[in-house]
């Protein structure tokens, strides 16, 4: 683990760097603002992300001047991370919250925000004393122990469910007055849905914490070669373990559910980036078509850097705020807007993703038929041969896309008949609204990534088991064999 006080940027002794990334490279161990908190945005420094995302949880940063950083930092620019702990200090450099960043192997992203002045709160004590676990700490207690439990509610390990809860027990490794000597020591549990341990966590020191700037060029070398390699094999680690749940001991496994509104998707790959920015503007285009005095709040996901939106109707900009109806639209995976661009109806697009499938998060549903108001069906009309050809093309090829339907564990999976019913839509698939928005308002530029990465999914679905990368593969392969046979 390393530590750094959030708000140093700099080189400790070619060791530790953190900063903007020609400062941060200069470290063996390096440290990005980009990585932690709200993905993206590495122009911002630790502190300013730190104080953004406070914000959001409607918290004043101001409360928390001094605050702490312990993480598993990059080394070689790789970093396996599965959970990084914030000190936060009040004025009087006592700790009083913590964020617990926490990061499963699906790329995605949950913070914790635990406040000491939180009454509604149970503290771990309680919760310990009900379950019987007993971790006896390796630190003295301090007033500023944080003893916090709350419920859960993001996807961590396979073997076990959404259910549940944790507890926490840590220990101010500065105590007293930011002063100590940085020795950690937490506790987390992890209960079921009955409050009993299940697992107990527990990172602590095992020696005295190591002063970079303290350190020689042979200390250095040698503490190098003991430790560089154990952030490489973190996650095979984990892997294997998991390899011996599931075949030695025969665990069910919870196949993963999508992220709830408070958690953090996983990045978006290449088309999911494209077709959002695609997306933003055609949801901007729906909102200023609409009569209706609407406000939408749109909140992407998974995309570096793509910050949040407000939208607003014409009539809602001549409007007094209170007369506003404001929509929040949250993104909660990337794979909406490829799944989105399957379906011919907005209207059912958006009700399906929320309902059925959970992509999105919508605070108000019932203003959806006000953005999304009835018209007759948008006219395929083009000069652009090619573009005819193309969106012709899409419009036979589009499918409504299946439902998201996992089983709970792997027991039921196998134990599920299969469904040998063919289900055939009888609905009369045409250009969807957003095929007609790219055609008409979109330039020459955007219609060529559009059609093609709409093709290249849809050709998927039918010859590469809906892989992208299969179909490349695919592709590769008939050039080889094309190349082949036209070599005299």
């Amino acid at each position: 683990m390393v530590g750094v006080p959030v708000g140093w940027e700099g080189d400790a002794n070619g060791m530790i760097a953190t900063g903007p990334p020609n400062t941060a490279r200069k470290g063996w161990y390096q440290i990005h603002s980009a990585d932690y908190l709200e993905r993206g945005s590495g122009h911002l420094t630790l502190r300013q992300k730190l104080d953004k995302y406070l914000t959001s949880q409607g918290v004043d940063p101001s409360r928390y001047p001094f605050a702490y950083l312990t993480t598993a930092a990059k080394l070689l620019g790789y970093h396996f991370n599965p959970v990084s702990f914030w000190y936060l200090y009040s004025a009087e450099k006592e700790m009083t919250a913590m964020i617990l960043e926490v990061n499963n192997t699906f790329d995605e992203r949950r913070m914790y925000f635990l406040s000491s002045d939180d009454p509604s709160s149970k503290t771990a004590d309680e919760i310990l004393a009900e379950t019987g676990v007993d971790v006896k700490p390796l630190t003295k207690p301090s007033t500023t122990t944080m003893r916090r439990a709350w419920p859960k509610d993001f996807h961590v390990s396979p073997f076990n469910s959404r259910k549940g809860g944790y507890s926490l027990v840590a220990h101010d490794p500065f105590a007293p007055m930011l002063e100590g000597s940085g020795s950690i020591d937490s506790t987390i549990n992890l209960l079921s849905s009955k409050s009993h341990a299940k697992l107990v966590a527990r990172i602590f020191s095992d020696g005295a914490a190591i002063d970079p700037m303290t350190m020689t060029t042979w200390r250095k070398l040698k503490f190098l070669f003991s430790w560089w390699w154990v952030g490489f094999v973190t996650f095979p680690r984990i892997v294997k373990e998991a390899g011996v749940l599931f075949f030695k001991r025969q665990l069910h496994v919870w196949y993963r559910p999508e992220p709830l509104k408070e958690s953090m998707g996983r990045r978006a790959d290449d088309t999911e980036r494209q077709l959002e920015a695609i997306f933003r503007r055609y949801l901007r285009h729906l909102v200023n078509q609409t009569p209706a005095v609407v406000e939408v709040k749109y909140i992407p996901s998974g995309v570096s850097n793509a910050e949040g939106e407000t939208m607003m109707s014409p009539s809602a900009q001549e409007s007094i705020d209170n007369g506003r109806n404001v929509l929040e639209f949250k993104v909660l995976t990337p794979v909406f807007y490829t799944r989105f661009a399957y379906y011919a109806h907005d209207l059912e697009a958006l009700f399906c993703e929320l309902h059925d499938n959970c992509t999105i998060w919508i605070s108000k549903p019932e203003l959806l038929p006000k953005l999304i108001f009835k018209k007759p069906p948008p006219a395929f009309a083009t000069r652009n041969i090619v573009d005819f050809g193309c969106f012709k093309l899409i419009q036979s090829l589009r499918q409504r896309p299946q439902r998201i339907e996992r089983p709970l564990t792997s027991a039921q999976a196998s134990s599920k008949p299969p469904d040998t019913h063919v289900k055939t839509d009888i609905r009369d698939f045409r250009i969807s609204s957003m095929d007609a928005y790219v055609l008409e308002h979109e330039s020459d530029t955007e219609k060529k990534v559009y059609r093609s990465l709409l093709l290249r999914m849809f050709v998927a679905d039918r010859i590469a088991l809906g892989s992208l990368e299969l179909l490349w593969l695919e592709q590769l392969a008939l050039r080889v064999l094309s190349a082949w046979n036209l070599t005299p």
